[in-house]
């Protein structure tokens, strides 16, 4: 089981196909995404990774989340989530992920807190079909109408769809799918529908109910200082030594010929030289 990654929700756009057709996806962005902490079997009791996304500003961190992140050797994060991965998918702190973690056409599921619509009628919040337009409701269309029953049980249960806060609360949307991810630009394009409003934050993972595929870097895309992902089973190929040896001797007789070039260069003698002493000769 592989580590998700934080995301912050941008906004929507449309992208082509290869037949021409156009795709909504909602574009979301990894921002400097960094192992903060681990947590192991024999400490913890379980294995997690603890996650880091976005900047803030040193004086608006507390001094032991400040000590949290010195540990970790990695800026102040705004936000942190910790994913449960398998011990084999366990990653190291400071590691910086990639939006390759994903490939195109990948199923993920994703989290976040929906938009918050504050106090709303019992028909928005419950989809009630209210009273009566007519004959007899007086002022109470939208209302939803009685709550208890007699004077047994002589309360209302707890649980009762009524009136109240909608929204701003944790949603999960399985099973949407990756449509293109670019590791310059820090973006992952999603289509299907991702909760929450603009720059808000999305937790991304695996698919529970899908079959992660084999494309996919496992333990998880990482990004080098080079801007390259490299997944962590790669390893690098050394260069052939021949080639090696060629470019060098190449590199060798090029500087060589430059040395000869200047020399030549400094010990042929200018023309007007030559004709200022001729006519110093002359003189004489």
């Amino acid at each position: 089981m592989r580590s998700g990654v934080i995301a912050k929700k941008i906004g929507m756009t449309r992208v082509f196909n290869e037949v021409g057709q156009h795709i909504p996806v909602t574009v979301l962005q990894m921002d400097a995404v960094q192992v903060v902490g681990v947590r192991n079997q024999e400490r913890d009791g379980y294995t997690a990774v603890q996650l880091g996304a976005g900047s803030v500003k040193v004086k608006n961190v507390s001094a032991a989340m400040r000590g949290h992140f010195a540990k970790a050797s990695v800026l102040p994060k705004r936000k942190i989530a910790e994913f449960r991965v398998s011990e084999d998918a366990m990653l190291d702190v400071g590691a910086t992920l990639a939006p390759s973690h994903f490939v195109p056409g990948q199923i993920i599921d994703v989290v976040g807190t929906s938009h918050g619509k504050g106090f709303a009628g019992a028909m928005k919040r419950h989809n009630f079909g209210g009273l009566r337009a007519s004959h007899g409701v007086s002022l109470s269309h939208r209302s939803h109408g009685s709550t208890g029953q007699c004077q047994d049980p002589g309360k209302v249960f707890k649980g009762k769809k009524m009136a109240g806060h909608l929204g701003a609360q944790r949603v999960t949307v399985q099973n949407l799918e990756i449509v293109n991810v670019d590791d310059e630009s820090g973006v992952i394009l999603v289509q299907g529908s991702v909760p929450g409003p603009k720059n808000g934050w999305i937790l991304i993972t695996d698919a529970v109910k899908k079959i992660r595929p084999d494309s996919a870097p496992f333990p998880a895309g990482l990004l080098v200082e080079n801007s390259n992902v490299q997944n962590v089973d790669e390893t690098i190929t050394p260069v052939n030594e021949s080639e090696m040896l060629t470019a060098t001797e190449t590199s060798e007789s090029e500087l060589a010929k430059d040395d000869m070039s200047k020399r030549s260069n400094e010990t042929e003698m200018p023309a007007d030289a030559g004709a200022e002493n001729e006519s110093a000769s002359d003189e004489s």
